[in-house]
């Protein structure tokens, strides 16, 4: 089932930039769908975002996505973001696209990053606030806001030194330095790189595999749980009727 949380939105300049929420048994797919600006994130498509997410709530595993195969984020939309000038329209801006990307990095459930096409600038923070990121073979992705002689504003540069380490942090995001995804995958920026002739078919997957309810419990473990609750929850999955069903599978096959 497919929804588009444009509807009823506010246009701008006549457009509706859109933001479609997936719900496939279990999976949310959030699709930024404005191919024709390369994906980039306006103040309407924050709000849309928001609404996305509010939807995609009770969903055991999220994916995040770009329409087309030219960008999967391009960054914020220079043409509608222009019109803030100062320094109180400008904090606020970030203020409200941070709070998007750490809603997405609290999620419950996994959280994938389909890098369908480029990430550049936030759309870089768009994708490391997700906890695995793949991406098509011939994508690329950089922490370029220096050459708008700007920052990452949106949670990603302090996610980025989770994941690549502080030095090599300071390097990408200082000097602006954009990556092919092969060696976005040997730092760890990416975790998966897949041919772009499979890559949807793949990314989907995996997505459909991160929505089990074993792997949710292993993110939350993960993250940090006392010993007692780890154990509970490995408790309640091997009494579970989806345990021995699978267990019954094997040691049949095993005869």
């Amino acid at each position: 089932m497919v929804f588009s949380s444009c509807e009823n939105a506010n246009t701008v300049n006549g457009e509706c930039p859109m933001v479609d929420l997936e719900l496939d048994d279990g999976l949310a797919v959030i699709t930024i769908d404005r191919p024709h600006a390369r994906n980039a994130i306006s103040l309407e498509t924050m709000e849309q975002l928001d609404k996305a997410l509010d939807g995609a709530e009770g969903a055991a595993a999220l994916a995040l996505t770009g329409a087309g195969d030219k960008a999967f984020v391009s960054g914020g939309d220079l043409k509608e973001l222009s019109a803030l000038r100062t320094e109180e329209q400008a904090a606020a801006m970030a203020f409200r696209m941070r709070s998007i990307c750490d809603r997405i990095a609290g999620f419950p459930g996994p959280v994938l990053a389909a890098l369908n096409g480029h990430a550049l600038g936030g759309g870089a923070e768009f994708a490391v606030s997700a906890d695995i990121r793949v991406a098509a073979d011939d994508i690329k992705i950089g922490f370029n806001q220096v050459a708008l002689a700007i920052m990452p504003a949106w949670g990603g540069a302090e996610r980025l030194v989770k994941l690549v380490g502080y030095s090599r942090a300071l390097l990408l995001a200082g000097t602006g330095r954009i990556l092919d995804a092969a060696d976005a995958e040997r730092i760890g920026l990416i975790d998966q790189v897949i041919p772009r002739a499979s890559f949807d078919e793949q990314w989907r997957l995996i997505a459909r595999s991160l929505a089990s309810a074993p792997a949710g419990e292993v993110k939350r473990v993960m993250r940090g749980v006392p010993t007692t609750e780890a154990v509970a929850a490995f408790a309640r999955l091997w009494a579970s009727d989806e345990h021995w069903a699978a267990a019954d599978k094997v040691m049949k096959k095993g005869k």
